[in-house]
């Protein structure tokens, strides 16, 4: 394997914006001008070499809840064979890991690997880095207990774009008794519970998601990532943490 690197009920609405960034501490948020990275970590309990980069992951808890960028750890099921199950893969992220290796012109998948902004990326201390400006708006916010709602508008008009949710959870662990992480308890936090792609479209348009349910017991993410269909590349991303 290839080594590589809540509620708040208030009568009055709170978003609290930067000009590079929207701030995810209220079940509403806004977006900002600067363009937030979106980091996927495609990881493995099955993978010796993964461990670091979960822990290299968490490091980055403080940045996201700020809103300085979404981060999102697809775990696969690949490495299974080696007689650990994996219980937080998904077919669907393995086939999306396929897709942006074959946009990176990449002959083969690998854990762990990072992506960055829809590109392979091995800079860590460059993960953070800003200045891009975005090129979508979004205003998100939390209707009902698992009910998300979201405006997005292209800044170029009518612009076509896609979009994809996901549902990311802390504070998982593992404690794995077979394959190359035998008898090691793994700490998880980003992890993807849900992935919802919702099509193309073109324009400003609304969108809604209904989540999987809070366990109450690992804080959750709720994320929407806007994206160029031709590139994949980000055009804007946004947190809500509840």
């Amino acid at each position: 394997m290839r080594n590589a690197t809540k509620t708040i009920a208030a009568t009055a609405l709170y978003i609290c914006a930067t000009a590079g960034f929207g701030m995810q501490d209220s079940c509403s948020a806004q977006s900002g001008a600067t363009l937030t990275p979106v980091v996927e970590l495609y990881t493995s309990e099955g993978c010796s070499s993964c461990p670091p980069a979960d822990r290299w992951a968490s490091t980055l808890k403080g940045p996201a809840a700020q809103g300085r960028i979404v981060v999102q750890a697809f775990h696969v099921g690949y490495w299974d064979y080696i007689g650990w199950v994996d219980r937080f893969a998904s077919p669907a992220y393995t086939a999306r890991q396929r897709q942006i290796a074959a946009a990176n012109g990449l002959r083969s998948i690998y854990t762990p690997q990072v992506v960055r902004n829809g590109q392979d990326w091995r800079d860590e201390d460059r993960v953070l880095a800003a200045g891009e400006p975005a090129r979508a708006r979004i205003s998100l916010q939390r209707s009902a207990d698992n009910l998300f709602e979201a405006s997005v508008a292209p800044l170029q008009g009518d612009a076509a774009w896609s979009a994809y949710w996901t549902v990311t959870e802390h504070g998982h662990s593992s404690r794995v008794s077979a394959g190359e992480n035998r008898g090691e308890l793994l700490q998880h936090n980003f992890v993807v519970r849900q992935y919802t792609p919702v099509g193309s479209y073109q324009g400003a348009q609304k969108l809604r998601f209904n989540s999987i349910a809070a366990d109450g017991q690992h804080a959750r993410q709720v994320n929407l990532v806007v994206f160029d269909p031709r590139t994949g590349k980000p055009l804007q991303a946004l947190s809500l943490g509840c």
